[in-house]
């Protein structure tokens, strides 16, 4: 049956961690399925270290904006994180958030149709304050946009605060 759960939350709000365990936890082979592009080496280090603190139970896949080309029937699925894979398709898309949205919204419907147990983890960047710069301004407002769809799509929705879980939903 097919299981839709969002974990959303601040930087270092321990979302990951927390996916991580409830992955495995409803699962003893699950896959990670990683958004992330890479960009510069300091990036590089910090995916390296996500990489390392998984262990060989995992199935690792690396895949920066088509989910839906990788088929997981019956498996529980952690995709980390909503916020690279927007990222991803705003790069490419040229900053254009319409065009973004609308991909988003059509990839995650593809990949999420199919009969698995999916863990999206995400930021919630629009909790500060409003940036001066206009690309970061509307890239906060198509993130607000894409939770918002996940979030309706999500049979549950956890925050993390401080390390801290709070159902939502």
């Amino acid at each position: 049956m097919k299981k839709i759960i969002m974990i959303t939350g601040g930087a270092r709000s321990g979302k990951s961690s927390y996916a991580e365990q409830l992955a495995l936890s409803l699962s003893s082979n699950p896959v990670y399925l990683a958004t992330a592009r890479v960009w510069d080496d300091e990036f590089r280090q910090r995916v390296q270290n996500h990489q390392e603190r998984r262990g060989s139970e995992w199935t690792n896949i690396e895949e920066e904006k088509e989910l839906s080309k990788h088929q997981l029937p019956g498996r529980v699925v952690l995709i980390d994180c909503i916020t690279m894979w927007c990222n991803n398709y705003f790069f490419d898309l040229h900053d254009e958030v319409d065009a973004t949205l609308n991909a988003m919204k059509q990839e995650f419907k593809e990949f999420t149709n199919q009969d698995a147990t999916f863990i999206f983890v995400t930021n919630e960047i629009g909790m500060g304050g409003t940036s001066p710069n206009n690309i970061q301004r509307r890239f906060t407002d198509l993130q607000g946009w894409f939770n918002q769809f996940v979030s309706s799509q999500a049979d549950e929705v956890i925050l993390m605060v401080s390390g801290i879980p709070v159902k939502i939903k």
